[in-house]
């Protein structure tokens, strides 16, 4: 009987296991030189007692829709599924941050081209804690600098939240970071509300998509610059990979579309416009959170 109401006991503690969910807004300038073009998404911060994850809102929002609707489609044995439409509901961060306790381990979850990376930090960051303190919302904030990057960040931590965590990659203060930003003001992570789920409920959030599933490729920062440089320079160096390894017997048949809706199956017309189209997003996209890691 012992041992029945202990296993008894057990039970919802493992079925309630709570995370607490911080909800970020995030501020950011693309383009250094608009410096009037600002961005904002929402992120979260999902933190347990393993580690927290760290992503955007709307990428969690489309692929829960997603998952909705795959489940839809096998229980009435067929359908389609408009891709287009899901991405769109995506908003301007891809990446996603993971942090592995008690030892913090970073990785770093981004894609280039059609690759899925996982990519290990090794920058540790070395705060500066000031006594300069003031009040951020409802939460009593203590001042840090460090230098992370290549920038300059100041973050504001309290105690009052007990985690020694925070947005993207930051973390190893004594408290919750709060509120952090670069010294151009390029970048600003500022919590906006927080509450707590149920890790079931995070879980079945986080599932995977059977037939979006993509291997992640472990790399190191080194190595992730040199495949993000050399994808720049030649944006369809895997499509032109994957034709020739296609083989003689099998006819592989690669379109795209255009802006205008026009279809292209030409190999050369479908480089050039990835290329120009990878060289604009450089444009537009010149000042990104880690100036070293681009």
């Amino acid at each position: 009987m012992k041992v029945f109401l202990t296993l008894l006991l057990c039970i919802p503690m493992l079925a309630f296991a709570q995370v607490n969910r911080f909800i970020y807004e995030y501020t950011f300038i693309p383009n250094i030189h608009e410096k009037d073009s600002i961005k904002k998404e929402l992120m979260v911060l999902d933190i347990d007692a393993k580690g927290s994850v760290y992503q955007s809102m709307g990428r969690l929002e489309a692929d829960s829709i997603m998952q909705a609707e795959i489940s839809k489609m096998s229980g009435r044995r067929g359908g389609n599924f408009n891709f287009t439409s899901r991405n769109n509901l995506r908003n301007s961060i891809g990446y996603r941050v993971s942090k592995d306790y008690p030892e913090y381990t970073i990785f770093l979850h981004e894609r280039v081209g059609r690759d899925r990376y996982k990519i290990s930090e090794n920058e540790k960051i070395n705060w500066k804690i000031d006594p300069e303190v003031k009040q951020i919302g409802k939460y009593k904030t203590q001042k840090a600098t460090a230098e992370f990057g290549g920038r300059s960040w100041i973050a504001w931590f309290s105690q009052e939240l007990p985690f020694q965590d925070g947005p993207y990659k930051f973390y190893g203060l004594p408290g919750l970071i709060v509120h952090v930003e670069d010294n151009t003001g390029s970048h600003i992570m500022a919590l906006a509300g927080n509450k707590t789920l149920t890790q079931a409920k995070i879980s079945e959030a986080n599932t995977e998509i059977p037939i979006l599933m993509e291997k992640e490729i472990p790399v190191s920062e080194a190595q992730y610059t040199k495949v993000y440089r050399d994808h720049v320079k030649d944006p369809a160096k895997n499509m032109r990979q994957m034709m020739n390894n296609s083989g003689s017997n099998v006819s592989t048949v690669i379109r795209m579309r255009t802006a205008d809706g026009r279809e292209i199956s030409d190999m050369n017309e479908m480089a050039k416009m990835m290329e120009k189209s990878v060289k604009e997003n450089e444009k537009k996209n010149n000042n990104r959170i880690e100036l070293n890691l681009y």
